[in-house]
């Protein structure tokens, strides 16, 4: 695989689009499931696949719509064990030329892309909307944080009377 190119890459020349949507559904292959799942730290990724909607909006931006579904096992932040999850999520994302991303994009609803060249990598976009939308702390059912109260008398300064009490000199 070229180290440059994404594990999941779907590139859509811009030169393809007309003044009618552009519709295209995708699913990673295994071999991509496997290297996203490296990439993304995933137990396994057992299925990536959308439906992706490009739309010119004038002669400078792109609209992409898309809805992808997943099923992957990450590992729970507390045993360690496999936690199973699936997920179907939609996200809009508009491209155009570098130096019109407006200086609050960080407010924009779609979320402004800029244009890298003459094409959009679709299986990209999808590969990292999917990673946004992972749960961050995973937890197997049942999985439980013990946490060691300390005595009650002990007040807020108690760890520090440790560190300057006569035991630390």
């Amino acid at each position: 695989m070229n180290a440059n190119r994404p594990e999941f890459s779907r590139v859509v020349s811009l030169a393809q689009l007309g003044s009618e949507p552009f519709h295209q559904e995708i699913a990673a292959t295994e071999a991509e499931r496997e290297a996203l799942a490296r990439r993304f730290d995933l137990i396994a990724l057992d299925r990536l696949a959308a439906e992706v909607e490009l739309i010119r909006q004038g002669a400078y931006f792109i609209l992409l719509r898309a809805s992808f579904e997943a099923a992957f096992a990450q590992s729970c932040v507390v045993t360690l064990d496999p936690v199973e999850g699936m997920m179907a999520a939609n996200f809009a994302l508009r491209y155009g030329p570098p130096d019109t991303e407006s200086e609050d994009g960080a407010d924009e609803d779609p979320a402004f892309e800029p244009l890298a060249g003459d094409f959009i990598d679709i299986g990209e976009a999808v590969a990292q909307e999917f990673s946004l939308a992972l749960p961050n702390f995973p937890r197997s059912p049942g999985a439980v944080v013990e946490i060691e109260e300390p005595p009650r008398d002990a007040g807020p300064f108690a760890a520090l009377a440790r560190l300057t009490g006569p035991a630390a000199r």
